[in-house]
């Protein structure tokens, strides 16, 4: 049986009004009886809004906020977290060197090699004179193999869970060319193709910048690093800048000195400050012209013209841009050489627990056959 009641002293009048009638402004005729239609078989209304009414209504008790359960909480929220399937590598870099010097074969932990340091000579004499031996000398040099490592473990719930993802950048192109993406189908192939980029670049960083006495990367032990192309080459043939400005003059003699020492400089390595720098003197030097072109690699490079012909000129991530420290290195690569015993291999760690381990080995080195036949510009401000 329906009943009339009394309100208690906390009743809310607006939010009960609310609740019948939303926004609607109070003493608005929601409903007017057309008194004419009275005596009509059909009665009408000249003003009728409890349709909106109910719709305003309805729509109010199912109404919530997308951030109901708390913003992204997993199991409340209503509306679901899209992830970009794309991942962006904040730390990516390219590696241009490993691709551009030659990879030859090696057998055994060390690299061998024979030069001749001095030759005995040809001469002049006289009619029917005596026929002395003239001596010859050779030296024996011994690189040792070093290894590298990356090692990666994805774990069951993960291989599971994980959807696939795109790698943004996985895959560099030349020096200063675009980074290709790579689809990582599942957790252990993005693992993987991470693993790898981290390899790669820990070979291209080893191949400028290694040590083999006193390891230049950070985290590797002592001893454990093969010599890069900056140890390698020391101050042979260097055009020391002593912390002053680069000039063009500067590789002009940097390639004579390589060239009177019997070198054939085919290649340029420098920092990207150094390569800009170049690029502003290029610039001044031939105005409109272009400073920059094709390589035979397929990318922009400078090509420096020079008493040995062009020679292109490649910018690295991985030399300082520090001021007194920046330095542009001329190679002969048909003396450069990164001699390899095992080449990138993928191998499979033991299985403990519910988790797959794996590791990316590979076994090199760098060989310089001649420093003196390069050069290089160092200690550029």
């Amino acid at each position: 049986m329906a009943e009339t009641g009394s309100i208690g002293a906390n009743f809310d009048a607006g939010s009960a009004y609310q609740q019948s009638f939303g926004n609607m402004a109070a003493k608005t005729v929601y409903l007017q009886p057309d008194l004419k239609s009275i005596m009509s078989s059909k009665m009408k209304n000249t003003v009728d809004a409890r349709k909106e009414l109910h719709n305003s209504y309805t729509a109010g008790l199912k109404a919530h906020t997308t951030t109901a359960g708390g913003a992204g909480t997993a199991g409340y929220a209503m509306v679901p977290i899209f992830v970009d399937p794309r991942i962006i590598d904040e730390t990516r870099k390219n590696t241009p060197i490993i691709e551009m010097l030659p990879r030859v074969t090696n057998m055994g932990m060390f690299a061998d090699f024979n030069n001749i340091t001095a030759k005995g000579g040809g001469f002049t004499a006289t009619e029917d004179a005596a026929m002395s031996e003239q001596d010859n000398t050779y030296d024996r040099y011994s690189t040792a193999i070093k290894f590298l490592y990356a090692v990666g473990r994805v774990t069951g719930p993960s291989e599971a869970a994980q959807p696939s993802y795109i790698l943004a950048g996985m895959n560099p192109s030349g020096s200063v060319g675009p980074f290709g993406d790579q689809s990582g189908p599942n957790a252990m192939q993005v693992e993987v193709l991470v693993q790898t980029r981290a390899i790669k670049e820990l070979e291209e960083n080893l191949l400028l910048n290694g040590n083999a006495t006193t390891s230049a990367i950070a985290g590797n032990p002592n001893g454990t690093e093969f010599d890069g192309i900056v140890t390698l080459m020391g101050a042979t043939n260097t055009v020391d800048k002593n912390t002053t400005a680069l000039s063009l003059n500067d590789s002009t003699l940097a390639i004579q000195n390589a060239f009177d020492d019997g070198g054939r400089p085919n290649l340029g390595i420098c920092s990207s400050a150094v390569f800009s720098d170049l690029l502003d003197l290029l610039s001044a030097k031939i105005g409109f012209l272009q400073s920059a072109v094709e390589t035979e690699w397929g990318f922009s490079a400078i090509k420096l013209n020079t008493m040995v012909g062009q020679i292109p000129i490649i910018p690295s991530m991985f030399l300082t841009n520090a001021s007194g420290s920046k330095a542009l290195y001329f190679l002969d690569t048909s003396v450069v050489e990164v001699r390899v015993l095992q080449d990138l291999t993928y191998e499979n760690l033991a299985k403990t627990n519910d988790s797959r381990k794996f590791m990316l080995k590979q076994y090199e080195t760098l060989i310089i056959r001649n420093t003196a036949f390069c050069s290089s510009i160092t200690e550029i401000a």
